[in-house]
C-alpha cells in the first residue's frame, strides 16, 4: 500500500475504516424492501460512520428524508416508527419454520397489502379508476398516497432537512417530458412532496404535482441515484451503495421464482450498468492523469495535454455495495409485502451485511488511504 499524502483531508486517519471528506449513502427504490436499508443505516450510524450525504429514489427517498430531516440521535427512532406504522397491519404470530409454508404465508401478506394498503402509506380508491373523472388523481392511479404526507410530516423535520449538514437528493421522473429530475436541497427547498413524488409508482400511486409539474416515480428511469452523486462529486468520497435487488441468482424453479428473476433483473441491471460504466470511466481516466504526470514539462505545459488534464481531473470514490439477497422464499412480491416478521428479517438483514463489511474493511482503508478509485461488494459469499 502507498503511503498515504498527510495533506489529504481524511476525518479518522487511524481508524479501521478511514473517512474521506465526505461519505455519502444512496438509497435504491424497492417498496418493502426498503426496510434492509433502515438496518444498514442504523448499524452505520453503530460503527460511527457519519453521512454527509444521502440520495434516494422511491422507497430510498423516504428513508433518506427520515436521515436528512433528524439529529442523529433520533434517526433510528424515526426509521422504527415509520417501518413499524407501515407493517403493523400485518403482525407477526407463530408459522411453521418451512419455506413452503413461509412463501405461502409470504403471498397471502402481499395480497392483504394490495386489497387493503399500508398503514401511513397508501390506501385503495373507492372506485375503480376507470369510473373516475378523467384527469383526476383517483382516474391515475388504484391507491391514495395522501397518508404517507402526513407520515412525513410527522416523522420529518423540514427545516432541518433543509438547512442542516446532511445533503439530500431525491430523483422522480417528469410525467410529460419524460426527463429525469433531481431535487436537492442544495438547489431546492424539499418537501413532503418531492419525496411521495420520488416514490408515484404507477399505476399503483398517483403523480404528485410540483410547481406546475407533474412527476412519477424515479425508478422507472434509473433505480440508484449513483449518477447525481458522482456528477456532483467535490471531495474524496466513500459511497455506501444500498441495492435491494442483486442481479445475480439461482435458475427459477418456479412460475413465482420466474416473476421475482425477472423483477430482480429489471431493477438491478440498470444499477449494475450505471455502477460499472461510472467506475470505468474514471479507471480510464486515472490512467490518463497517470499518463500526463510522466511527460516531460514542456509536453505537460501542451494545450492539448492540458485540456485532456482538465477533462481526466476528478477525485477518487470508494464504492461500497450493500445487497439484499433474497431468501427462497421470496416471490415476486417482495417489495410490496408489508408484514412485521418480513420488515424485521430485512432489518437485520441490513445490520449484517454492514457487519460483515466492515470485519473486511481493511481492503476499502487501503483503497482510501492511497487515494484510488474502486467498488467493493464484501458481503458475496
Amino acid at each position: 500500500m502507498a503511503d498515504a499524502d498527510p495533506r489529504r483531508p481524511l476525518r479518522q486517519r487511524d481508524a479501521a475504516l478511514p473517512l474521506p471528506e465526505c461519505v455519502a449513502l444512496v438509497l435504491q427504490g424497492g417498496g418493502a424492501l426498503g426496510s434492509y436499508q433502515a438496518g444498514v443505516i442504523e448499524a452505520l450510524a453503530d460503527t460511527g460512520i457519519e453521512i454527509d450525504w444521502v440520495a434516494g429514489i422511491s422507497i430510498g427517498a423516504v428513508n433518506a428524508a427520515i436521515v436528512a430531516g433528524n439529529p442523529p440521535e433520533r434517526r433510528v427512532e424515526r426509521l422504527k416508527a415509520f417501518w413499524d406504522t407501515a407493517t403493523s397491519a400485518l403482525p407477526s404470530f407463530p408459522i411453521f419454520p418451512q419455506d413452503q409454508v413461509r412463501e405461502f404465508v409470504h403471498e397471502w401478506s402481499a395480497m392483504s397489502v394490495m386489497m387493503t394498503g399500508v398503514p401511513g402509506f397508501f390506501t385503495p380508491r373507492g372506485m375503480p379508476p376507470a369510473l373516475a373523472a378523467p384527469g383526476s388523481p383517483a382516474a391515475l392511479s388504484f391507491y391514495d398516497s395522501a397518508p404517507l404526507a402526513k407520515t412525513l410530516d410527522l416523522l420529518v423535520d423540514w427545516d432541518l432537512l433543509n438547512t442542516g449538514p446532511v445533503r439530500l437528493s431525491v430523483g422522480a421522473v417528469d410525467v410529460e417530458s419524460g426527463n429525469f429530475r433531481y431535487f436537492d436541497t442544495t438547489t431546492d427547498r424539499i418537501d413532503a412532496r418531492h419525496i411521495m413524488a420520488s416514490g408515484a409508482l404507477p399505476p399503483g400511486l398517483p403523480p404528485v404535482e410540483i410547481d406546475g409539474r407533474w412527476y412519477w416515480d424515479g425508478g422507472i428511469v434509473s433505480n440508484t441515484p449513483l449518477t447525481h452523486v458522482l456528477d456532483h462529486q467535490s471531495a474524496e468520497m466513500l459511497v455506501f451503495q444500498v441495492d435491494l435487488f442483486s442481479a445475480s441468482a439461482d435458475r427459477p424453479k418456479t412460475i413465482m421464482d420466474v416473476m421475482a428473476r425477472e423483477k430482480e433483473i429489471r431493477f438491478s441491471s440498470r444499477t449494475r450498468q450505471v455502477s460499472a460504466e461510472r467506475l470505468r470511466l474514471r479507471q480510464e481516466r486515472e490512467a490518463i492523469r497517470k499518463l500526463i504526470a510522466k511527460l516531460p514539462p514542456d509536453l505537460r505545459d501542451d494545450p492539448d495535454v492540458a485540456a485532456l488534464a482538465s477533462a481526466a481531473d476528478e477525485m477518487p470514490v470508494s464504492l461500497v455495495h450493500l445487497i439484499y439477497r433474497a431468501n427462497a422464499w421470496e416471490g415476486g412480491a417482495r417489495d410490496f409485502e408489508f408484514s412485521a416478521r418480513t420488515m424485521r428479517e430485512h432489518w437485520t438483514a441490513g445490520r449484517a451485511a454492514v457487519a460483515e463489511t466492515m470485519a473486511k474493511s481493511r481492503l476499502v482503508a487501503s483503497n482510501i488511504l492511497d487515494g484510488r478509485t474502486a467498488a467493493f461488494d464484501l458481503t458475496r459469499g
